[in-house]
């Protein structure tokens, strides 16, 4: 199996994984709040590949200390990362949000172009400015927009830096993952995110972790952060043969899958535009492979 083929198929690992974890985070983060509904996702997440860690995680004997400082920094932009993310949907308008979360994969392929050296060849350019429009199609709602019931710019700035610290932290996975492995690196980079959140809640006092509405959504979070798990696995597995700027954008993709959730599950009704989004998206998937 080629690289491009790996990169597509860890792309839809992504893809599926964070599409259908953000279809139940949804719920779980109205009820419990964002931060708590990601602290104990993240800690389920660990415990999973704590477990594959034992079984099946290289051993790290000849670790380098710039390893180290590169794990610790991936840790903290993930958690930087995602933190910024859902205050941008807590504050602002979720079209808009989800929309300017997308530039996380223009920041990746720029600096994966820049300092990774990787390029995208034949059909493969415009099948990722198809995957974005895709994207931006899906997630966005025109509706909300006609009728400019918010803030444009509410939330735009704190999904801004979550966009660009997931940018910088794919390209630094991209060199984890051929260095220290995807099974250990997905595990790292949960421990150090739980760990950070943890001690900002000791000297923060709006960051609450623990409550007894956790109890009463413990399923449904854990199969937030098993889902969460996967795709982050699915991905730093790519990494470690395929290319971020093929595998990122696909993975970025996932609006489509929580929509099409939405509408199966729960039956919601989508718009042409956004029809047309998800064909488009579908579209650039298949010409990336060539």
């Amino acid at each position: 199996m080629n690289n491009t083929i790996i990169s597509i198929l860890a792309g839809l690992g992504g893809m599926f994984g964070w599409g259908t974890s953000d279809f139940f985070a949804n719920n779980a983060s109205e009820k419990v709040g964002h931060t708590k509904t990601f602290f104990w996702s993240q800690f389920a997440g660990m415990i999973a590949m704590g477990i594959i860690f034992v079984i099946f995680g290289p051993v790290m004997t000849s670790i380098k200390e710039r390893e180290i400082v590169l794990l610790l920094l991936a840790g903290i932009l993930y958690t930087i990362g995602y933190m910024f993310f859902y205050k941008g949907f807590e504050i602002g308008n979720v079209s808009v949000v989800s929309v300017t979360s997308n530039l996380n994969v223009v920041i990746g392929i720029i600096l994966a172009y820049i300092f990774l050296g990787q390029r995208l060849v034949g059909l493969q350019i415009p099948a990722i400015i198809l995957i974005i429009l895709g994207i931006t199609l899906v997630s966005i709602n025109f509706d909300d927009l006609r009728k400019k019931s918010f803030s444009l710019l509410a939330g735009v700035k704190e999904t801004l830096v979550a966009a660009l610290a997931f940018g910088i932290f794919w390209n630094l996975s991209q060199v984890l993952s051929e260095s220290i492995g995807w099974i250990n690196l997905t595990f790292f980079t949960k421990v150090i995110s739980i760990l950070l959140l943890f001690i900002m809640s000791l000297f923060n006092k709006n960051i609450k972790l623990t409550g007894k509405d956790i109890k009463k959504f413990w399923f449904t979070i854990t199969v937030v952060g098993l889902l969460e798990a996967f795709a982050v696995a699915s991905v730093n597995f790519g990494l470690t043969v395929g290319d971020l700027v093929i595998i990122d954008p696909i993975a970025a993709a996932l609006s489509v899958v929580t929509i099409s959730m939405a509408v199966i599950f729960l039956k919601e009704k989508i718009n042409k535009i956004q029809i047309i989004g998800i064909l488009a998206t579908i579209t650039g998937i298949v010409m990336s492979a060539f």
